[in-house]
């Protein structure tokens, strides 16, 4: 779920504007996972950017403490969030954690990097929601740290059913601040795409895993 129309047009315009966001429907993309997509997403790029890093930072930090309070512990998930997340708790001025797909095999065996103590709130950040698999598997390792998730917030997602239940089924709120309809709806406005390839765009988005690209 957006925050808000504004914001989630606002935020779709950056993303588009730096290409942190790329549309193609003539020519897709293939996934790590085999899918075909008109669509290829890397927030990382925003990093890159100050000025659009900052409004990411700020907006995300201001919609936490609107959505959730302001939190003990603000956690990325590793490795896309980590670097949007430590800005988000330095501007929060809280501490920050980040969660690895898996422990390491050596050392300490850490999941969770950094340092938070039994009962406190977390506000999870993460880049991208797809599916919602690896974001939730993050959410499992803190509560399993005994954490209290107050809920996660995200960049950008694309709006998948499949996402949807998964964060229901596990209770977790989930907050962006952009989507799919929002991007596309500013894509057009801005002529980054003409009104012939919203189509191919929206069925992609409503079967992606059995999308193919004509």
């Amino acid at each position: 779920m957006i925050f808000n129309k504004h914001t989630a047009r606002k935020t779709a315009e950056v993303l588009l504007q730096v290409n942190a966001i790329k549309l193609s429907p003539s020519a897709p993309f293939t996934w790590a996972s085999g899918w075909k997509s008109p669509i290829y997403c890397d927030n990382r790029i925003i990093l890159s950017f100050p000025p659009i890093r900052n409004y990411i930072r700020e907006t995300m930090a201001k919609h936490i403490e609107k959505q959730y309070g302001k939190p003990d512990v603000i956690a990325g998930v590793a490795t896309g969030a980590i670097g949007i997340g430590m800005l988000v708790a330095e501007y929060l001025g809280v501490p920050f954690i980040y969660v690895r797909p898996e422990a390491k095999s050596h050392g300490r065996q850490n999941q969770i990097e950094g340092f938070a103590q039994k009962g406190q709130n977390v506000v999870v950040v993460e880049d991208l929601i797809s599916t919602g698999k690896s974001s939730l598997n993050a959410v499992k390792a803190l509560r399993e740290a005994q954490l209290n998730v107050k809920g996660m917030i995200a960049i950008f997602s694309y709006g998948f059913s499949v996402a949807t239940e998964n964060f229901k089924k596990e209770n977790v709120s989930l907050q962006t601040l952009s989507n799919y309809e929002s991007l596309i709806e500013q894509a057009v406005e801005t002529n980054y795409i003409s009104q012939s390839e919203v189509k191919t765009l929206t069925d992609w988005n409503a079967n992606p895993s059995e999308w193919n690209a004509i």
